[in-house]
């Protein structure tokens, strides 16, 4: 039986907090996961290392700069066609002004605690890792 191998796609993530202990979340404007809540990030370019993908992509999302820290964990999802998506999610700090803008593949993004994380229609299986490396957001 011949098996085949799924194409992987390399991807990051960010797991950010500002000062009180909020999430920062982006709403996704295009699928995968059109229309819900999730951590901002996305593919990593031909020559980028994760580090400078992860930053690359909060500022493109939310208009915040970042200084990325470490490796959380990584997660799998489908990509469709067969494909899947290998997302290093790295904890990050924000190093500018705090105020998120949802912008490129974000139609909305803000900073959620804990009482407006649990009412948002969020992507799959984020509640899951999130609380398994305990960074779910606070308040």
């Amino acid at each position: 039986m011949l098996t085949t191998v799924s194409e992987q796609i390399p991807c990051v993530g960010a797991v950010v907090h500002d000062r009180h202990g909020r999430l920062l979340l982006i709403r996704r404007a295009q699928e995968p996961g059109l229309g819900l809540w999730s951590l901002p990030g996305g593919r990593v370019e031909p020559g980028e290392t994760d580090e400078q993908a992860v930053i690359r992509e909060v500022h493109e999302e939310t208009g915040l700069r970042v200084r990325a820290g470490r490796l959380l964990g990584r997660v799998e999802r489908p990509a469709g066609n067969g494909g899947v998506f290998v997302i290093a999610d790295y904890f990050c700090e924000v190093v500018g002004p705090e105020e998120p803008r949802g912008a490129s593949d974000a139609s909305d993004a803000r900073w959620v605690d804990a009482v407006n994380y649990a009412a948002l229609p969020l992507v799959p299986g984020l509640t899951e890792v999130l609380t398994d490396w305990r960074v779910m957001p606070k308040g």
